[in-house]
């Protein structure tokens, strides 16, 4: 009966899809064929070829920068693929392979290259580390820690809200913010999945499992703007800032060294009035008079601590995972220390990279014996079926658009649209710098930003005769308010494969993070600027 249903014209899938290989009826074929595309998310598909059309014919940046124009174009395409989902992430991120080729861009082994680096690896060790966590439950034990510490008694989000992300900030001032997430976003999913995720109809439940859906947002949120605020604070919380710091001393050995003492100094309060941003951010925008009541049923302190006791003493499995992961975070912070103390990445020459040493250390989960059974181990590959290679090409698609702004050009346009600020006063010069950074950043990583614009600014500064010290600053901060875009920075990626939020959640939250970043920047740099790294407004 479902079947005649159907076709006599019920409202099956299989009629919407109809239209486009068979035809219809000459009276409806006009609105069946309207209904179809609908269906099929068409024009969010012919969007992005629609916007590279536009940039190619409208756009003239000159003949001599035909390269440039077609990576806007490029960019253009798979941003709004990015956006609108119109295909899975996987496949839009993997466009820049074949668009890059196709418009001059880059060549097609070169684009292929940008697909695994040094950070992918780190990201894709990471995730099997992550995933060791998750197996053992240990990010259970640690979720329940927390939960029962911060959650009050009844339940208070804000509270709990603060004791989730003010852990990730303070410990991300100390290990890599990338480091941060990892072990803290199994902590947060940990408590995301003593809550429910499905409904069954019931309008009350509906409306509870609607809160419950909007924290969860929070928390995930909260782990991955946490860890990348915190890493600002100090030299070590992140590699922006230890690039900063060697940029500085290669242009400008005449100048003041930035030591950890003194770039603490000047992170941290801008580090705090971000953070103080972020929280209040989640607690508006995902917080209501009801969530307390909707996680009271799911969250009791009393219950949370008695199921803490019931899980017993840590087993061999679990603590061999965490001394895996624990001389994981401790190779990560030593590789490399000070010009002074190098670290023992020396010993090999700098040869190795931080992604080197979490491939080798997931590489002992796939050696060490977990102890509970003859021959088997703490990991294996049939374990690992659930990493997520679309992330990993995302993060992938992000390098090629880096190199592909320095190959085509598209940096030497911006330098040159620069330099009108020559004779604009301070309070401009800041955030211009830190938006252009901010903007590119989104695309790529912190780290590929800042290696991209800080060269550019270090050389900016010395024709427009502006102290360096207030561009490489504000684009090393910049560089690291990547808030918008999972490709942002393996942290934002680490956030978005939790399936808890999407690119909409990040853009609308990190929105106005971004804005308090560069506001904080602009009257911090000037006001504490002179003091601490002995800038004047020129040079």
């Amino acid at each position: 009966m479902g079947k005649r249903g159907s076709l006599d014209g019920g409202s099956s899938a299989d009629d919407v899809e109809a239209p486009l290989l068979l035809g219809a009826g000459d009276g409806e074929r006009p609105a069946a064929w309207v209904r179809a595309l609908l269906a099929h998310g068409y024009p969010a598909v012919a969007s992005g070829p629609a916007a590279c059309a536009a940039v190619c014919a409208l756009v003239d940046l000159g003949g001599a920068h035909r390269g440039a124009r077609n990576m806007l174009a490029v960019l253009a395409w798979v941003f709004l693929w990015w956006v609108t989902g119109a295909v899975p992430l996987a496949v839009a991120s993997m466009a820049p392979l074949f668009l890059f080729p196709l418009f001059g861009v880059a060549g097609a082994d070169a684009v292929a290259k940008a697909y695994m680096d040094d950070v992918i690896s780190l990201v894709l060790g990471s995730f099997i580390l992550a995933l060791a966590i998750e197996h053992y439950q240990i990010h259970r034990r640690l979720a329940l820690n927390i939960t029962s510490l911060f959650c009050g008694d009844p339940v208070r989000p804000p509270l709990l809200l603060l004791g989730i992300t003010g852990t990730t900030f303070f410990l991300s001032m100390w290990i890599h913010n990338t480091a941060c997430t990892v072990m803290m976003m199994p902590v947060a999913t940990g408590i995301l999945q003593r809550l429910p995720r499905g409904g069954d109809g019931a309008e009350e439940t509906g409306c509870q499992e609607e809160e419950v859906r909007r924290f969860s947002k929070a928390v995930v949120l909260g782990v991955v703007y946490a860890s990348a605020i915190g890493g600002m604070a100090t030299l070590t919380g992140t590699g922006v800032n230890i690039i900063l710091v060697g940029m500085w001393s290669t242009y400008y050995p005449e100048q003041e060294p930035i030591t950890f003492s003194s770039w603490m100094s000047f992170g941290l309060p801008m580090a705090l009035i971000i953070f103080f941003t972020l929280w209040v951010t989640l607690c508006l925008m995902y917080c209501t008079k009801n969530t307390g009541k909707a996680l009271s049923a799911y969250l009791d302190r009393s219950h949370l601590r008695r199921e803490l006791t019931l899980l017993g003493p840590m087993a061999f499995a679990e603590k061999m995972v965490l001394a895996v992961f624990g001389g994981l975070i401790v190779l990560w912070m030593t590789r490399t220390l000070t010009d002074d103390i190098p670290g023992w990445g020396a010993l090999f020459h700098n040869n190795v990279g931080d992604g080197t040493v979490t491939i080798m250390m997931a590489t002992l989960l796939f050696i060490i014996p977990s102890g509970k059974n003859n021959g088997e181990r703490l990991m294996d590959w049939n374990k690992c079926r659930k990493l997520q290679w679309d992330i990993i090409l995302l993060l992938g698609a992000g390098f090629a658009v880096a190199d592909g702004f320095s190959s085509s050009g598209l940096t030497d346009i911006l330098s040159d649209g620069l330099r009108f600020l020559k004779d604009a006063p301070t309070m401009v010069i800041v955030p211009v710098a830190c938006i252009v950074s901010a903007v590119i950043t989104e695309f790529t990583s912190d780290d590929a930003t800042t290696t991209l614009v800080l060269p550019l600014f270090a050389e900016l500064a010395k024709s427009i005769n502006v102290h360096p010290a207030l561009l490489m600053i504000s684009g090393a901060v910049g560089a690291q308010l990547s808030y918008l875009l999972p490709t942002g920075s393996p942290s934002n990626v680490v956030g978005f494969s939790s399936g808890h939020i999407t690119i909409k959640d990040l853009v609308v939250t990190g929105m106005p993070l971004k804005i308090v970043g560069i506001a904080s920047l602009t009257i911090l740099l000037p006001s504490l600027g002179p003091h601490i790294f002995g800038i004047d407004s020129r040079s």
